[in-house]
């Protein structure tokens, strides 16, 4: 019990100086963290995206370990048309869809962390700012910033915590993080 309520103080206060703008160096990881086992046999060329991504994911976040092809918690996907995106069922569990037309375009392992971002529980946030992966196309074709920032893996890390609920509705689908090939991005 202590135990479980010292690591609820070190999410709390890592949030809460999070919000003002100060990091603190990975709060103490939960004794037993998640494993999300992702599927890449239909992400095709993207295989290796995706487990670059993955471990992004998982050097940011705490409680929580992405590890392929041991199951399909998440599955991957490689499409052409359409645009990339990701469609949440339940925390940590969901598809992603990556679009080879945008995947030319923007930097297709900021758009596989963008996308798996959502999976694991982030919104999009359309600011245009590079630093911010979930600011996704929003922020022009020649960011390729892949890495989510301290806020953004504190929030995934405090949700596999346990010490924030995310919004969980039959299926969350997140499109248009990616402007269409067909509207000009200024």
């Amino acid at each position: 019990m202590t135990s479980r309520l010292n690591r609820l103080a070190v999410a709390l206060l890592a949030t809460a100086l999070a919000t003002l703008g100060l990091t603190v160096a990975n709060p103490a990881p939960a004794s037993a963290a998640m494993t999300i086992c992702y599927n890449t046999s239909q992400a095709g060329s993207y295989a290796s995206v995706a487990n670059q991504a993955a471990t992004i994911w998982n050097n940011a976040t705490v409680n929580l370990t992405l590890s392929a092809n041991c199951g399909s918690n998440l599955r991957i996907y490689r499409i052409t048309g359409g645009g990339s995106y990701a469609v949440r069922t339940s925390l940590g569990n969901g598809r992603v869809y990556i679009d080879t037309q945008q995947a030319a375009q923007y930097s297709v392992l900021r758009i596989m962390t963008h996308e798996i971002g959502h999976i694991l529980g982030l919104p999009d946030n359309y600011n245009g700012n590079c630093s911010l992966l979930m600011s996704g196309g929003s922020a022009g074709t020649s960011c390729t910033n892949p890495y989510p920032s301290s806020a953004e893996a504190s929030r995934v890390s405090n949700l596999f915590a346990g010490t924030f609920s995310a919004t969980d509705r039959s299926a969350d689908i997140f499109r248009d993080s990616w402007p269409s090939m067909l509207t000009p991005v200024s």
